[in-house]
């Protein structure tokens, strides 16, 4: 029985257990490979398994599977919540307006082509409503072996969604945004995301000085 196989009647039994179906003993479902951190250590073997993921309900409205981008050994990582609407339709990074964003912050103020840096997402298919815990803890071990294999230097996550879920903490963003933290022993910088800075232009000026400040650790791990 293949992995996919494997993954979609894990899938449907998750489903008929929740329209009131009962079973003898509760149900794993991660199959043991992602249980037990047992994904392959090539990012391009991770990224088919992940194109081949039905863990969650996100499998089933996705258009597109938005694994990473960049460079797989670069120095900076960016995380995101999920991939954006345009993104979706498209299939790659950097699309639409916050996407083009993104990419005019990383090129004119840190002086990196955005093919040089790594770019992720904690969810790995847009969500149709919104995202929930449960989304994101179904693709949490992709996420870990991505930062185990790219092994970057500095984390940079994006939006009170990405830092609030990476450590589990509420209504922090506000205090941690532009400071240095550690995650799992990695350095990491709270940003504004490139959407909420479309919605609130005003924090554009915040956002710059964040990205200098990220430009700045970046040079000194060098």
């Amino acid at each position: 029985m293949t992995k996919l196989v494997k993954q979609k009647l894990l899938y449907n039994l998750h489903l008929q257990k929740s329209m009131g179906y009962s079973f003898h003993k509760s149900l794993d479902l991660l199959p043991p490979d992602i249980k037990n951190m047992k994904l392959p250590d090539n990012i391009f073997a991770l990224k088919s398994n992940v194109e081949n993921c039905y863990l969650c309900e996100l499998s089933k409205t996705r258009k597109n599977v938005l694994f990473g981008m960049g460079n797989p050994k670069a120095d900076i990582m960016f995380i995101s919540d999920e991939p954006s609407n345009s993104e979706d339709d498209l299939g790659f990074f950097y699309a639409g307006k916050s996407g083009e964003l993104l990419a005019k912050m990383i090129e004119n103020v840190l002086n990196i082509k955005k093919e040089d840096v790594y770019i992720t997402t904690l969810v790995k298919c847009k969500s149709s409503n919104s995202l929930n815990k449960s989304h994101i803890e179904s693709c949490n071990e992709y996420l870990l072996k991505q930062i185990e294999l790219v092994k970057p230097k500095l984390i940079v996550s994006l939006g009170e969604n990405t830092y609030s879920y990476l450590f589990n903490e509420k209504d922090k963003f506000s205090q941690a945004r532009g400071k240095e933290c550690l995650y799992r022993n990695i350095k990491l910088v709270p940003t504004f995301s490139a959407n909420y800075l479309l919605r609130n232009p005003s924090s554009k000026k915040d956002a710059y000085y964040d990205m200098l400040r990220i430009k700045n650790i970046l040079e000194l791990s060098n």
